[in-house]
């Protein structure tokens, strides 16, 4: 089996701007927030590494006694003292601070946050300190940190939402995978670091010793991150198999997760702030409109609320294995590589290469018919219609698909200069098409 290394990859822009704000001649509040698992910590590390810095992990209690201590290794003077957030951050004066996990002091003292001002107002913001706040808990941090409310608003000098890497930053990871076994692998981990370095390959021999493992990560990972972020996680977690089911719009959720008498709009768009969950209107369509669809944004909860969470008890017996999600992994990898036909239209087209440049991307549907993907530039009048296919066609094949979807193109509205493409697994002939694509070009 071939083990992965694991790897700092594709931060370049934040981790470089990171450096410049620690190199500023004046107070840097910077606050990092992200749901958990997508790289906060390695990317702060990575960004202080070289230079002079405290780093504290924030814990459930007791985090003045701990700080102190921590600090008292870092800068030895810290010794002398008194056990005082204010005279702790006076003390630190000019120095690198990162807290991470920062919701975790707000847990144990809300008025934490008041501390920080009056630090800040008082003795911080006319030094050099670079004060950098990181947490997972997306809804407390913009609710109690980022909110005109916070008693930091305004103070903040910078702040940066982390967000899963791109599916093309996993050849960093695995350079001797092919792109489809890439593809596989993305449609279990997504873009989610911690995930990633979990794999190693061959990917379905890994898969099945992880399952068997009694260490096996997935048995826990889901309530973990549902009882983190939310204090009714049971909910969560049933409105999250709704849609993993197909269960795409509210009704069909409440039916589905047995809320029907609840108002589960609020639990929506807590789960879309977290980056569990977005919601997508047709492009025709303004972001307002009734037509919305919901779907799971993490390909990771996908992969476990179809393949793991129904066979939780048979993963326990030992009397389940990886090649019973092999039987149906290509059924579920359609709407995986849809997310991947969308990067990689947007990949090149920052290179100028599809038939124009366009300004914005998104699906639609109507009525029973569906077109996967879209790009307009609403400016020059262009659109290019997409269909992704996760599926070996010949040229016949593909042209039928083409010519279904030169039907579907009438029905959306759009009156623009058309263009037609296809994305698929392998298409042979391709070349004798206007606009296809495999995972050869990827």
């Amino acid at each position: 089996m071939i083990i992965m290394i694991i790897k700092f990859v594709d931060r370049e822009e934040e981790l470089k701007a990171l450096r410049e704000r620690l190199k500023s001649e004046k107070f840097e509040l910077i606050i990092i927030y992200g749901r958990r698992r997508v790289g906060k910590t390695r990317l702060i590390i990575e960004a202080i590494r070289d230079t002079p810095h405290l780093y504290y992990l924030a814990t459930e209690g007791d985090n003045l006694r701990y700080f102190k201590a921590i600090a008292e290794r870092a800068f030895p003077h810290i010794k002398y003292i008194k056990e005082d957030w204010e005279a702790l951050l006076h003390a630190l004066k000019d120095k690198v601070i990162v807290i991470d996990e920062f919701p975790n002091l707000i847990k144990e003292n809300p008025g934490i946050i008041s501390t920080f001002q009056r630090a800040i107002d008082m003795e911080l913001q006319n030094s050099k300190t670079k004060l950098i706040l990181l947490g997972s808990s997306v809804s407390m941090i913009k609710e109690k940190v980022l909110s005109y409310k916070s008693p930091l608003y305004g103070r903040r000098t910078a702040s940066l939402r982390l967000r899963p890497l791109s599916f093309f930053s996993l050849r960093d990871f695995f350079p001797e995978a092919d792109t489809r076994e890439l593809v596989e692998v993305y449609g279990l981990t997504d873009g989610i670091p911690y995930y990633i370095a979990q794999v190693k390959l061959p990917f379905w021999e890994w898969l099945d010793e992880e399952i068997k493992s009694p260490l096996t990560f997935f048995r826990d990972e889901v309530d973990f991150l549902l009882k983190y972020e939310f204090s009714e996680p049971t909910k969560y977690r049933r409105i999250l198999e709704a849609i993993a089911f197909g269960k795409t719009t509210l009704k069909e959720i409440k039916d589905f997760s047995g809320l029907k008498h609840s108002d589960i709009t609020p639990y929506l768009r807590n789960l879309i702030e977290t980056d569990l969950v977005k919601r997508e209107v047709p492009i025709t369509e303004r972001p307002t409109s009734k037509k919305g669809r919901y779907s799971l944004a993490d390909n990771f909860l996908a992969f476990w609320f179809r393949f793991i969470g129904p066979n939780l008890s048979r993963i326990e017996e030992g009397t389940f294995s990886a090649e019973e999600i092999k039987e149906s992994y290509d059924d579920y990898l359609g709407q995986v590589f849809e997310k991947v036909a969308r990067q990689f239209l947007l990949r090149i087209n920052k290179q100028e290469k599809p038939p124009f440049k366009f300004t914005r991307i998104g699906k639609w549907w109507h009525k029973g018919e569906e077109i996967d993907l879209i790009a307009l530039n609403d400016k020059e009048k262009k659109a290019l219609f997409v269909e992704v296919k996760w599926k070996d066609l010949n040229l016949r094949e593909a042209k039928g698909i083409i010519k279904d979807l030169k039907r579907k193109s009438e029905l959306t509205g759009i009156k623009y200069e058309k263009h037609y493409g296809i994305i698929a697994r392998k298409i042979k002939g391709k070349e004798r098409l206007e606009l296809a694509w495999d995972l050869e070009d990827f």
